[in-house]
């Protein structure tokens, strides 16, 4: 099976902009076009991923780039919509339907915790434990009570997470902060604090994705899509809101275990082997958990793993190089696509600050409502023309 490339990416900064999504998906997209060394005109398919935006959001933002007759399809899996999207353009170029497609993430977000009514039935709702930060909170007491992990442990993750987002000119905050302050900040939902946690927002992210010979005839650095899975665990096993039905942990794995797992099968890696990684921090508790899940610690011990200093950028398993969703904030649609930006940079060596030291294989992973979940394993490539 041929491989498929990322060649081209672009990215809005993320943040509170007095733009249309238009305005802002439209600069992403033709910034991907322009880093592919593309035209729009050469595109045979796109996809849109958003949450809040209105239907047919896709076909209203790219027609500014252009009239066009190709598809144009709009892609939801709440916090996994890129992922989702990304899978979709992979599929289209593998079956020879596509040979290049866009693959666009805008959001404008309402200010505020998200509106749980999108996500969940009303009797949800009703029993009081639907926003978020609830069931944040209650994951990470549980860790706390289960395995001894640490208010301070929690807070070194977005001391890190802070710290990184300096360098990141697409971050909507680019402050570092002492872990004093992280510690004495308003507490949200107990344990987890106001500079622990991300906040809804506007951006956009976009990449162009082509067949690895289109690639060698284009020029341009490339980089291998090594795997690329959306999947929904089949029960839930975490404490989100009351749900119909909630099986034990044994044998259960989570979302993010069992498309993790799927993603290292299909790339022929394993957590070892990948050299960076951007994951879900919508709080730092959660960025904690996922060490575990995606298999960089053994369960319990994400905590320690994170004050141990692993997870630096010059440590031996990088995570949220960007500063992670607590310094950037989270635009749904655009999230897991903005992830990539990050770790096609990595790849081609342009982070900057931020870099990675000879990375040559990346993750990207997000998690959200519903159990969805997505992660991308990215590789460099030598392509030549």
């Amino acid at each position: 099976m041929s491989d498929v490339v990322i060649l081209g990416v672009g990215i809005h900064p993320f943040g509170r902009f007095d733009k249309s999504a238009e305005e802002i998906g439209a600069d992403a997209a033709q910034q991907a076009l322009d880093d592919a060394g593309v035209k729009w005109s050469d595109i045979d398919s796109a996809y849109l991923s958003r949450m809040y935006l209105p239907a047919t959001s896709g076909a209203r933002i790219l027609r500014r780039l252009g009239g066009t007759d190709i598809p144009i399809v709009d892609v939801e899996a709440a916090c996994a919509s890129g992922g989702a999207a990304l899978r979709q353009a992979l599929l289209a170029i593998r079956s020879g339907e596509s040979e290049m497609v866009l693959v666009l993430g805008c959001e404008k977000m309402p200010r505020g915790f998200m509106d749980p009514s999108m996500i969940y039935a009303p009797w949800q709702v009703q029993m009081g434990m639907s926003l978020n930060p609830s069931y944040w909170s209650m994951r990470a007491r549980r860790h706390m009570y289960d395995h001894g992990t640490t208010e301070e442990q929690i807070a070194l993750v977005a001391h890190k997470n802070h710290r990184n987002s300096v360098s990141n000119p697409n971050a909507m905050y680019r402050k570092e902060f002492t872990l004093e302050q992280i510690m004495n900040s308003p507490l949200v939902c107990d344990p987890i604090r106001l500079l622990e946690i991300c906040a809804p927002n506007d951006g956009a992210a976009a990449v162009v994705v082509t067949t690895a010979e289109r690639a060698r005839k284009i020029g341009g650095r490339p980089v291998r899509i090594a795997a690329c899975v959306h999947s929904i665990a089949r029960y839930s096993a975490d404490f989100r809101c009351p749900a119909d039905s909630m099986s034990a942990t044994i044998d259960n794995p989570g979302p993010t275990e069992v498309t993790a797992k799927k993603a290292y099968e299909r790339a022929g890696m394993g957590p070892g082997d990948i050299d960076c990684f951007e994951v879900q921090d919508t709080d730092a508790f959660c960025e904690i958990e996922i060490y575990e899940d995606i298999g960089l610690c053994p369960r319990g011990e994400g905590g320690r793993f994170a004050a141990e200093g692993h997870t630096q950028i010059t440590g031996l398993h990088p995570v949220n190089m960007s500063g992670g969703l607590i310094s950037k904030g989270e635009p749904v649609g655009a999230s897991h696509l903005g992830q990539v930006v990050e770790v096609v940079a990595q790849l081609r060596g342009t982070a900057g600050p931020r870099q990675v030291a000879d990375a040559k294989t990346g993750m990207a992973h997000v998690l959200g409502a519903g159990g969805n979940c997505a992660v991308t394993i990215l590789e460099r490539v030598q392509v030549h023309a």
